[in-house]
Parts: structure tokens; sequence; C-alpha cells
């Protein structure tokens, strides 16, 4: 019995790391599509496609443009090899079975305004991913390239407890909904990386069950990207997402830390948070080795409203009022399930997810007016 038990063990492990190395092969083909078509690299570009792969395009002349991989390479040989052309590309979702997989990629012409949506159809060959055939298809757009980086937390409990959390669904769709509104792309980043636990799901509320049942959305939040793989001279402003999830892992994490400041002092961009989110930026130290909160008008959930004799309370690493009034901060807040924002700077902040709305109209404001 315990060698069969070991056996199946080892296969359910065999078979997962043969999954997240699949993954990984599969988002690295379509990243040399994606690099190959931004910077002219017609060799990215031919090392991502099998040989003999056909594009399936739309045509004004013909219903159907069917383009062999080996004249659509050359499309790119004619500008400047390595300069970047103005597409920018996001893979947005994977599935895969086996050896083969479907795949989607966004492509963006913000000059053009313009937005193509890439679908492609892939197949493992003598142990390496390509892909086989792509069909396309555009529209006018709004996006305009601009990215906002949220910041979500992986702890799935409070504390050392058994006491289940999560990061604010409500908060997530409801800044997400608005950003991408507005033409900005969002981007997710956690400590770790990858499934992130989610909470306060509310499907009766039109906007949160629109996501819930959005594939390419919950992608996204199953593959959060880890705070290695984040350029922070690509954002304009980073947004800490609430949640009982947002008191752990996050707030002392040194990469992240990093990351927020980099894009606050270096890209003259934006702090903010809301709720519990703004556990994140209590340790935050600017250049000049002060606090950021120091002298700052900043909101989240005051300890006031907390449950404090409820038992995830017990494993509060910290109270967030009283560690930003501690370091010199002037915590502000408003009346319960009311939407309260303060605006300090370039740090934006919020009491609730009723608040994450206007923070993210905040925001876009600033943005605008300083571009």
């Amino acid at each position: 019995m315990k060698k069969i038990f070991l056996a199946t063990l080892f296969a359910l492990l065999s078979n997962l790391c043969f999954s997240q190395s699949d993954q990984v092969l599969i988002e690295n083909c379509i990243q040399n599509y994606i690099e190959g078509t931004s910077y002219n690299k017609p060799d990215h570009i031919s090392k991502a496609f099998y040989a003999e792969a056909n594009l399936f395009l739309s045509h004004k002349e013909k219903p159907l443009w069917i383009v062999p991989i080996s004249e659509y390479v050359t499309w790119f040989q004619k500008g400047s090899k390595g300069v970047f052309n103005g597409r920018l590309g996001k893979i947005v979702s994977i599935e895969f079975y086996n050896d083969i997989a479907v795949a989607k990629a966004e492509i963006l012409i913000p000059e053009k305004k313009q937005e193509f949506m890439d679908m492609f159809l892939l197949k493992k060959l003598q142990g390496e991913w390509r892909i086989i055939s792509k069909s396309a298809s555009s529209k006018s757009s709004n996006k305009s390239g601009k990215k906002i980086l949220f910041i979500v937390s992986n702890a799935h409990y409070y504390g050392k407890s058994t006491i289940s959390t999560g990061n604010s669904f409500a908060e997530i769709v409801n800044a997400y909904d608005t950003f991408v509104d507005s033409g900005y792309t969002v981007d997710f980043v956690s400590p770790k990386g990858g499934a992130i636990p989610l909470a306060y799901i509310n499907t009766s509320d039109s906007l949160q069950k629109q996501y819930v049942y959005n594939r390419d959305f919950m992608y996204t939040l199953e593959h959060t990207v880890k705070p290695e793989e984040i350029d922070y001279r690509m954002y304009k402003a980073v947004h800490y997402i609430g949640g009982g999830s947002a008191m752990y892992d996050v707030p002392e994490n040194s990469a992240i830390q990093r990351i927020a400041l980099q894009v606050y002092e270096d890209n003259n961009g934006i702090i903010s948070s809301v709720c519990h989110g703004t556990a994140g930026i209590v340790n935050l130290k600017t250049k000049n080795g002060k606090f950021l909160v120091e002298g700052k008008k900043i909101s989240g959930y005051p300890d006031s409203f907390e449950k404090q004799d409820g038992e995830y309370f017990k494993h509060f690493p910290f109270l967030i009022q009283k560690t930003i009034e501690e370091r010199g901060g002037d915590f502000k807040f408003s009346k319960k399930n009311e939407a309260y924002v303060e605006q300090d700077g370039r740090i934006i902040t919020g009491q609730n997810f009723q608040s994450s709305n206007s923070v993210a109209l905040k925001i876009i404001e600033w943005i605008e007016k300083n571009k």
C-alpha cells in the first residue's frame, strides 16, 4: 500500500512539474512572437512558428487572407531591427492538453487607436512548442498603452491561523473596470506570483458577475507575475488591493516595496491603496529615509471598524491606522460603508471597496493632467 501511495504521489508531482514547465514554454514561444513583431526581429518570429504554419487574416478584398509564415516574417525585415515599432503585446490566456494548446494575445497600436486579438493553435513538436496557425481580428480602441500595476497577496489565511481570507474581488473589479474603460492596461503582481485567493465575491452584483465569468480576466488572476518579472518603468501608478490577505506577505516584501517606490520616485508616478490595501504602504520609506506616510493624509480601513473581539483580529501583525499615526501620518476616514478618498500629492488612498472607483478616477485624473 505504501509503495502504491508513493508511486501515485510521484506521478502527480511529475504531472504538475510537466504542466508548469509546459506553461512556461508556451509563454516563451508566444513572447518570441510578441518581441519579434514589436522590435522587428524576424528570427524571433521564425522561432515561434512551425516552418509551414499559416496565418488566417482579414482582408478588405477577400473573405479570407491566408499568409504563409515565410511571407509574414518578411514584413518585419523592413523596420530597424531591435527598435520598438509601436506594437504593444500581452498574453491574454493559454490552455493546453498534452501536446496541443490554444492561446490568445492582445496587440495594441495606440498611435493608430487599434487593437488586435491574435488567436493561436500550438503543438509540441520534438519537445518544443510551436505556433502552427494564427488567426487575428482587429477593432478601433481607446487603449493608450498606459499601465497600472495592481499589488495583491498570496496569503490564504489570517497569519498562521486556519481562518480563510483573500483579496477583495469587489475592490479589484471596481478599480480594474474603471481603468480599462478609460483605456488603461492593468497588470497584477504578487509576492510569489501565480494564483491568488479571492474573497467577498458577490455574483448578485452585475459588475462582479461580469468579471467572475470572464475567462480571460480570471486567467490573469490565476497567473499574477512575480516582482522580479516587473519593469517598473512601464507603470504610471501602483495600486494596493485590500481584503484580509493584504495584511500579510505584501507589507514586508522588499521587492514589492522597491517597485512601488521606483514608480513613485523615479517615474514620478502614484502610490495608491484601498481599505486593508493601505497596510502595504505603512513600511515604505523614501530616498530621504523617511516613511512615505509621514506628514501625509492617508485613508484606509480604520482600526475602530474592525471586529476587535473577532478571532481573525487576533492574528493581525499590526494595526493600519495606529501604525500610520505612529509614523507621522494623518489618518482620515468617514462613516462605515461610505466612499471616502484622500489625495495628498501623488498618494491616493480610499477607505473601503466603495471607494475603489473614486480612487481609480483620481489616479486617471492626475495622470492625464500631468502627461
